[in-house]
Formats: structure tokens, C-alpha cells, sequence
């Protein structure tokens, strides 16, 4: 029987990445991830420019590689780590849209599940409608992580929606009467992957923009604002790997 690695979007094997996978979304930003906090961080993958590292933070391994935009990017690659490459937990770390005022720029949002206007879910061939809800071990350890770097955080629903330009101009406010804290384009798949593999995921946001009251942070506060997100999810796959 062949071996399932290298596949068509990831040129490396098993062990050429840790336990824990760390997914923003734009290749770029793993790179920084990796230049700014890895020790000895290696290119493991760059099929397609989706860049894949491995090194230490504080002596713990860990990997980073890019997802791509929206679910069925996300669907790829979180498939193949979990199911090919022996991944046993993978934290998204990306930006979302607040959808509630109270909700603040730079705020870092976690999400504890992940709703979705994806049709993803019907590949599963489920009687039903499925959840999607983050690993609660990972989720806790982040909280945890969260508390002691003294982060302000907010934990509950995600919008992990198919569409970035809709044509329901009153769409939001569906989702905002439902309680959802922010929409993103990834974490539903990510979460109904990690169901499916028996594997933990998570995501980790901060609030770019507040899609009610229009406020946007500039791209230089992105860059402060989005290292603080990062330094929690290291410490997350810190405690992760013990």
C-alpha cells in the first residue's frame, strides 16, 4: 500500500511537523511566525506559496503552515495534517469581523463553536445538522494561557461564512440577534475535520474590524494587535504538548 505523504499540497512527511500546527490564513504571516518566534524553524512545505514550518518555542516543537482562504481551503489542508500527516491538534489563528458593539478592536476572540452558512457539513451524509464546537482540552489550555499573558478575551460563537461580499445586505443582523461574536471564513471546517479525524482543533481571532460600528484597525496596528494572538497560541501548543 503507497504512503499517503507527499500529497498534492504538502511536499514533506510525518515527522517533518509537530504535534501542534499552528493555521493562520496568509502564507506571509506564517513566515513572520516563524522567523519572529521559532527557534531553528525549517520550510517543510511550499507547494502553492502555502509556506509550512517547523521549529521550537521554548523548546517545545511546534509547526506553522498557512490554510488559505475560506472552508474548503481550510478542508484541505486541516484533512490532510490530521489524517496524513499524524497532526494532532491545530489552532487557526487568523482575523474576524465583530458582529456586537461591545466588542472591541484587538479584542481576541476564541471560539467555543463555529457556526456556518457552508453547505461542508453534507459531505459527512449526517441525518441531521451537526455543531461544530472547538477541543475543550485545547480551549481551556488557551484560556488558561490567555489569563496568565493578561489578554483581554472573549469565548463563544463563531460565523464561519462561505461569503465575504454578500448580496443579503441585512445578513449580520441574523447572526448578531443569535448571540455570534465575529464572522471568519475558517473554523467551521477546521472544527468539523478535527470531529471527523478524532483530533482537537481551535480558533483563535482578534477583532480587525467591527462590522456595526465600522471602526477598522490600520495595518500597522494589525501587525502589534496580531502578535498578541500569536504569543497565545504558542503557549497554548506549549501546554498542549505536555
Amino acid at each position: 500500500m503507497s504512503k499517503p505523504y507527499p500529497t498534492a499540497h504538502i511536499n514533506a512527511s510525518p515527522e517533518d511537523f509537530a504535534s501542534t500546527v499552528l493555521m493562520p490564513g496568509d502564507p506571509l504571516r506564517a513566515k513572520f511566525i516563524a522567523e519572529n518566534f521559532l527557534e531553528d524553524a525549517k520550510l517543510v512545505n511550499n507547494v502553492r506559496g502555502i509556506h509550512g514550518y517547523t521549529g521550537y518555542y521554548k523548546n517545545t516543537k511546534v509547526s506553522v503552515m498557512a490554510s488559505g482562504m475560506g472552508m474548503p481551503s481550510m478542508g484541505i489542508y486541516s484533512y490532510e495534517l490530521f489524517n496524513f500527516f499524524d497532526v494532532d491538534n491545530i489552532i487557526r489563528i487568523g482575523s474576524a469581523g465583530a458582529l456586537n458593539e461591545s466588542i472591541r478592536l484587538r479584542d481576541i476572540v476564541i471560539g467555543m463553536g463555529a457556526s456556518t452558512d457552508s453547505n461542508y457539513a453534507s459531505n459527512f451524509n449526517l441525518p441531521g445538522t451537526f455543531a461544530p464546537i472547538c477541543s475543550y482540552e485545547l480551549m481551556e489550555k488557551c484560556i488558561s494561557s490567555a489569563k496568565e499573558l493578561g489578554l483581554k478575551y472573549r469565548v463563544g460563537n463563531l460565523l464561519s461564512s462561505d461569503v465575504f461580499y454578500g448580496d443579503d445586505a441585512d445578513s449580520n443582523k441574523k447572526w448578531c440577534k443569535m448571540g455570534i461574536m465575529a464572522v471568519e471564513m475558517e473554523a467551521a471546517a477546521l472544527y468539523m475535520n478535527a470531529a471527523r479525524s478524532g483530533k482537537n482543533a481551535l480558533a483563535i481571532c482578534t477583532i480587525s474590524d467591527n462590522i456595526i460600528t465600522g471602526e477598522e484597525l490600520s495595518a500597522e496596528e494589525r501587525q502589534t494587535s496580531f502578535k498578541e494572538m500569536m504569543s497565545l497560541a504558542l503557549e497554548t501548543a506549549v501546554k498542549a504538548d505536555k
